[in-house]
């Protein structure tokens, strides 16, 4: 009975062994195809205009290359990753107010923050990449204000306080 156990044992121990063997290599694989697109976009950035743009916890790197007016965030289209009609609207403010619809493509990688943050970061920095292409445009942007960092952030939880400002319930008995 005690070699019947032995057998099984090292039977499933194979077994178990096998599919980690397999789940490596399909990393292996993964990993390489995720650095093959990174390496191709930052050849096709090289000579691109950098900015970056902040909003709220949400920080915008953009770079800006003269093209058709293609908007890849974070390697999605625009209207894949802002799926709401607002926030791509902020984002094609800049280029609404210095009359250069189409004159630019855009590669914006964002992290941080909430959607409505990252759109107003990406907002934020393409307009800085549209000062450094165009100083001219300074001026239309500066009026608009989109050149003025947002600093209006979430304020602290403070002690003995359920949120920042809300207080505990009063009790008069």
């Amino acid at each position: 009975m005690t070699e019947t156990k032995k057998t099984t044992a090292t039977k499933t121990a194979a077994k178990k062994a096998a599919p980690a063997k397999k789940a490596t290599a399909e990393k292996a694989t993964k990993t390489t195809v995720k650095a093959a697109p990174k390496a191709a976009a930052s050849a096709k950035l090289s000579g691109a205009i950098y900015a970056t743009g902040k909003r709220k916890d949400s920080v915008a790197r953009v770079y800006l290359t003269p093209g058709k007016g293609n908007i890849t965030i974070n390697g999605e289209e625009m209207k894949k990753y802002f799926k709401r009609p607002v926030l791509q609207m902020i984002l094609v403010q800049p280029f609404d107010v210095t009359k250069r619809d189409g004159a630019y493509d855009v590669v914006a990688m964002v992290m941080g923050g909430g959607l409505s943050g990252q759109a107003g970061a990406v907002k934020h920095g393409i307009s800085k990449a549209l000062e450094k292409a165009e100083p001219d445009l300074r001026k239309a942007l500066k009026v608009a204000g989109f050149l003025t960092r947002d600093s209006r952030v979430v304020e602290r939880k403070h002690y003995g306080f359920h949120k920042a400002r809300r207080s505990t319930q009063f009790s008069k008995r």
